[in-house]
């Protein structure tokens, strides 16, 4: 059942709007004052409820004159990432719950089309819009809907994805009628990198593309007024521009689609008569809007763009980002163990390499790069290419540690079987925020990577149950014994040691380890929900049941001698893992219990088989039955009917 939240109370202008219809009833003047008070808005919200911030705050000029000039939703809308969104989503009916964002029962931090029927297109990882964009005005034209308009937003830094420039090549030979909009602030999460950011920022920089946007601008606002002539006048722009274009860079062009830019992406009213024109010209159009992340929010546009990016809760009248306090000293993020662990790995192993498809940041390796910029390499919003990228290094006879956020990893799972896997090539594939990460829902728990990895030949898969482990199994993943690709895979946030800088310890491949005896039934944990059955074995013990924890560390190969030990002495075991139940740890001891011929009641703990939403990692634990209370109701029913079974053997005839 859903969670009912009371509905907030409105600013002026935007309380009146409710839908993109009450947005087009204003007066094109009106447009500014609803710009600054959806900016207001989303200040105050994020500031109390946390969320993507700067991506949204830099697009509330642009999401008011596109709803203002389209007929949302039946003209289609795509934000690509959809960390920009937030300014939709309040026009679009949901200003009410906005103050649910991102919690459990409430709205998604991301465009999700069972939520409402102006979110064209569910997204949440990059680079996807354009190709949803150009399927769905073909789409518009095979049913005859000629008057149907697409529009997708894509940033700069998506636009550098692999599938961006595959929807560009297509939709240039289709004369689809598409508009793609670059929102371009040159960042990602990170600053942006590689050749097309630097080619955008030469366009956006050129006196000669300046010199040109008033001659663009000029020609734009005629267009609207000669109704029968407008396919002339474009005519002309295209000639004008391509005059000039040409000479000094053609990407767009090449691909048959009329570039229009750079153009003021917090110019409201000159985005809207920019868009009200470009709807009349048909076939595939770029308009380059140039925006800032954060814009509008003194501290966000002074400050790190990249702390701005998703900031937590914060001060809105000073800026200051609010922290947990506490006098006792924390643990570490497991990110910020991964990141310090491989630059101390790193001075002393040469051919080791740092790899990151645009999440330098977030998976903690500015350190290295700042230390070792030679030997780290952020490639932009490109996992694939960072795989194989990854490959190559490994083909040469360097050990690159590749790190991609688990969910990501989806992206280039061809590129591991293919290029890694395949030709056993030596590649430590760092699975960072695997399992359930908690507000960022659906589109980005790392459930998968367990049950999809296990399937790949010549595959290490290895989970750390706490720091230490983690320093270790980097360890082991580096050193000489090792011969083909190693994956290791942890969750975001903190973990449980303090004093976790211990000296390293080679790990051998494929062992698990026993860390608490007991008869009663057998607990196998992979991971660091292993934490949590140390503690619920403690618990239970207190109850009288004695539970056998094993930490299994690895999910392939399998601990075989820890297994046969554990089915030759319980025949009541539960698993656990932070990862799909479907295809996971627990089915390949199903499948040793199999090939073997044990007979056991086997209980597996885990993400169940239907995509789990958002809200916090406790809250989606406890939904999917893997939290200590879950946990510990499930382990007192086996031991129960293993109790209840002991007792009928010994009452039982010989």
């Amino acid at each position: 059942m859903k969670r009912k939240f009371p509905a907030s109370s409105p600013p002026t202008l935007l309380g009146h709007i409710h839908t993109p219809e009450d947005l087009r009833k204003l007066s094109k003047t009106d447009l500014p004052r609803v710009a600054d008070e959806l900016r207001a808005f989303i200040i105050e919200a994020v500031s109390t409820q946390g969320g993507h911030f700067g991506a949204s705050l830099g697009v509330v000029e642009l999401t008011v004159a596109l709803h203002f000039v389209f007929n949302t939703p039946f003209d289609r809308l795509v934000w690509d990432v959809g960390h920009q969104a937030y300014g939709h989503k309040i026009l679009t009916g949901r200003r009410d719950l906005f103050h649910t964002n991102r919690s459990h029962g409430g709205l998604s931090g991301f465009p999700k089309r069972a939520e409402s029927e102006y979110d064209a297109f569910g997204v949440g990882h990059a680079s996807t819009s354009i190709s949803a964009g150009l399927g769905m005005s073909i789409a518009a034209r095979t049913k005859n809907e000629l008057d149907r308009q697409v529009v997708v937003v894509i940033g700069d830094g998506a636009l550098g994805g692999g599938m961006a420039f595959e929807a560009l090549n297509h939709a240039g030979s289709t004369n689809a009628n598409i508009l793609v909009i670059v929102n371009d602030n040159g960042m990602s999460i990170d600053p942006n990198v590689g050749a097309l950011k630097e080619y955008l920022t030469k366009i956006s920089a050129s006196h000669t593309f300046n010199a040109l946007r008033s001659e663009t601008s000029n020609i734009l606002r005629k267009l609207s007024q000669y109704g029968p002539n407008v396919e002339g006048l474009a005519l002309q722009l295209e000639r004008s521009i391509k005059g000039t274009l040409f000479r000094q860079s053609n990407f767009f062009e090449s691909l048959n689609f009329r570039y229009f830019g750079p153009i003021d992406g917090h110019d409201v009213l000159g985005l809207e008569q920019v868009l009200r024109d470009l709807r009349d010209i048909p076939g595939p159009k770029i308009l380059h809007c140039i925006t800032k992340k954060g814009k509008g929010y003194k501290f966000s546009e002074e400050g790190d763009s990249t702390v701005w990016h998703s900031p937590g809760l914060f001060d809105k009248k000073t800026g200051e980002i609010r922290k947990a306090s506490s006098a006792m000293p924390a643990p570490p993020k497991y990110q910020e163990v991964f990141g310090s662990t491989l630059l101390e790995l790193a001075k002393h192993n040469e051919r080791i390499m740092a790899v990151t498809p645009a999440m330098l940041s977030g998976s903690s390796l500015g350190d290295m790069m700042r230390a070792m910029p030679d030997r780290t390499f952020d490639v932009g919003i490109a996992e694939q290419h960072a795989v194989t990228f990854s490959a190559g290094l490994a083909s040469e006879g360097y050990i690159p540690f590749c790190n991609i956020y688990s969910t990501f990893m989806q992206r280039a799972y061809d590129q591991v079987i293919h290029d890694i896997a395949l030709q056993n090539l030596r590649v430590v594939l760092c699975l960072d925020r695997a399992g359930l990460v908690g507000t960022d829902g659906a589109t980005h728990h790392g459930a998968y990577d367990i049950a999809f990895f296990r399937a790949i030949p010549n595959m290490i898969v290895s989970a750390p149950m706490d720091e230490v482990d983690l320093r270790n199994l980097m360890y082991t993943a580096q050193s000489d014994r090792i011969g083909g690709p190693f994956a290791l895979r942890y969750p975001r946030g903190a973990g449980t040691i303090i004093d976790w800088q211990k000296p390293f310890e080679y790990i051998e491949v494929g062992t698990g380890r026993r860390l608490r005896e007991g008869k009663d039934i057998a607990i196998l944990s992979l991971g660091t929900v292993g934490n949590m059955v140390a503690n619920a074995a403690a618990a239970l013990s207190r109850e009288g049941i004695e539970a056998a924890h094993y930490d299994l560390r690895f999910a392939k190969p399998l601990d075989e001698r820890m297994l046969h030990e554990v089915f030759a002495r319980f025949s009541y075991v539960i698993t656990i893992e932070d990862g799909s139940i479907v295809g996971g740890v627990g089915s390949g001891i199903l499948e040793f219990m199999a090939e073997h011929e044990y007979h056991a009641t086997v209980v597996r703990l885990g993400i169940p088989d239907r995509f789990i939403e958002h809200g916090s990692v406790d809250e989606l634990q406890s939904e999917c039955g893997y939290d200590l209370d879950s946990f510990l109701v499930a382990a007192r029913s086996l031991a129960r009917a293993a109790k209840t079974a002991k007792e009928q053997r010994k009452t039982s005839p010989e």
